[in-house]
């Protein structure tokens, strides 16, 4: 939880890098709290009768709120592995750019300091 707190309180800082426990963390942690609140959407809607309305707007406003610290997080990864964050611009290629995105997350971090900033590993050892 503490990752996902983190990438929170950097909520729009798009410069630095984000090791992938970081990312990854918070891109779970987003998954799990949006499939609840579709859950929940589901459930209101379906056994009790009422509207899902509200809890379909919650889930909106969720989504919205994660959208910048998600877009900023995503960036720090690219950084990372010494890409720019303009790769993230793949993901308008249909399936090969979110094949590439997913590839480039995947990867380990660039050893020592790169022109984004210091490695976060060793740094926050």
């Amino acid at each position: 939880m503490n990752w996902y707190l983190e990438v929170l309180r950097k909520y729009a800082v798009f410069d630095g890098r984000a090791r992938r426990k970081e990312y990854w963390m918070f891109s779970l942690i987003s998954i799990l709290i949006s499939m609840a609140l579709g859950f929940a959407s589901g459930f209101v809607g379906a056994a009790m009768g009422l509207s899902s309305n509200a809890i379909t707007l919650l889930a909106l406003v969720y989504s919205v709120a994660v959208l910048v610290p998600s877009l900023a997080v995503w960036t720090r990864r690219m950084h990372d592995t010494g890409r720019s964050g303009w790769w993230l611009l793949l993901i308008l290629v249909p399936i090969i750019g979110a094949i590439a995105l997913l590839v480039f997350s995947l990867q380990d971090s660039e050893p020592g300091t790169n022109a984004y900033g210091k490695n976060p590993k060793t740094s926050m050892a």
